[in-house]
């Protein structure tokens, strides 16, 4: 995307396979909040817990009276954000002013830091990992741990609420059948002759969280790890020398075009052209390569000045309710929830007869690894493609 595209920087997620066992411009007002019973007041910015309004209405009172939200980097196209925003203005009767939708998640930390004190800053943020730890870590973020908070596993999320996994998926490689006679499966099938000329990232990796992961699949499958990521990038040389790499951004536009006809993304983007382009000449095939699983989340933060403070919490806890897990799981993405909604039955089960099929369970690399992979790739990167 840069319709759905230039965006977000490392996160990690859960397999498919075991998704049902695994737990898998102006200051920010200082109104005070009190809940229903007048019993509980608070400054929203101050708020960590929905129990600090008092009761969840109260929290939803505190917002309505600041009426807007202010999110960045969502389109429309990602994960069903279209419809997710569509529900909480109605719901809540708020209005989400959504801006720059193929904003990276570099892009979304610039805009925290350039507009500090504005009313049109971003209240929330929607962030690949590596850069939801580091924002987090410039004390860019305020702590907020929303009423599921229990129920998410401790590697979902900060300890003290900077952050929380969301929604996430596996790296696929998408594959237009209307012009390619046999679809790649794996990586090692990319560097096939035939296919000069047609393989495409979603962004460069040293910005966007989906190219990122492409890489970082691409190391897994050629004897590469999680603490080297170079085989990724040597992969995407050769890939380049050969031709068959095109220095293209993969976005739904590339796509319905046949200008990225072999585009490697996240599992639900890819799953999403295929509904997309349904009927206009694309044959959109989705495929999770054997020899690299890699999977991702994104994470959620909450701007520690956000102009609209209220607004801002409730719209994670419209999220991470299963209303707004089944709308990311309706596009595609795997929430983190998913597990718990499985047993309790409150997950939508079409929707996750739908998800693209998964061999084998990932692992997720630690805060370490992924700041060595970012360093690497900000470093040879360029190079190698050169």
């Amino acid at each position: 995307m840069l319709s759905s595209s230039a965006r977000r920087g490392a996160a990690v997620l859960l397999s498919a396979a075991v998704l049902t066992t695994l737990s898998a411009c102006g200051a920010a007002p200082d109104q005070k909040s009190g809940g229903a019973d007048g019993a509980k007041s608070v400054q929203p910015g101050a708020a960590t817990s929905v129990a600090d309004f008092g009761s969840l209405e109260a929290l939803a009172a505190a917002a309505q009276k600041e009426g807007e939200l202010n999110v960045i980097a969502l389109p429309p196209d990602w994960a069903n954000y279209g419809e997710i925003i569509k529900a909480f203005e109605a719901k809540y009767k708020i209005k989400v002013n959504s801006e720059n939708p193929d904003a990276s998640s570099s892009d979304e930390i610039a805009a925290v830091k350039s507009r500090k004190g504005q009313k049109r800053a971003p209240d929330v943020l929607d962030l690949g990992i590596a850069f939801a730890r580091s924002g987090a870590a410039e004390n860019l973020f305020a702590p907020y741990k929303v009423s599921g908070w229990d129920k998410i596993p401790a590697a979902q999320k900060d300890a003290d609420g900077r952050w929380t996994n969301d929604y996430g998926g596996y790296v696929s490689i998408g594959c237009d059948a209307a012009r390619i006679p046999t679809c790649p499966q794996t990586f090692a099938d990319l560097l096939k002759p035939e296919y000069k000329g047609k393989v495409a990232l979603n962004g460069n990796p040293t910005k966007s969280g989906s190219a990122f992961g492409g890489v970082y699949a691409a190391a897994l499958a050629n004897k590469g790890s999680f603490a080297d990521i170079q085989p990724g990038i040597d992969f995407f040389g050769q890939l380049k020398k050969s031709g068959n790499f095109i220095p293209v951004e993969s976005t739904p536009a590339t796509v319905e075009k046949g200008e990225t006809p072999i585009s490697i993304d996240w599992d639900y983007l890819n799953a999403g052209y295929a509904d997309q382009f349904k009927g206009k000449g694309v044959d959109w095939k989705v495929a999770v390569p054997t020899d690299g699983v890699y999977a991702q989340y994104y994470s959620q933060a909450v701007n520690k000045e956000a102009p609209n403070p209220a607004a801002a919490r409730l719209w994670l806890e419209f999220l991470y309710s299963a209303e707004g897990q089944n709308l990311w799981l309706k596009g595609y993405a795997r929430p983190v929830l998913l597990p718990g909604m499985a047993q309790d039955g409150t997950a939508d089960q079409a929707a996750v007869a739908k998800l693209p099929q998964v061999q084998g369970t990932p692992a997720f690399p630690a805060s370490e690894e992924l700041d060595k992979a970012k360093a690497t790739l900000a470093e040879k990167w360029d190079k190698a493609l050169s």
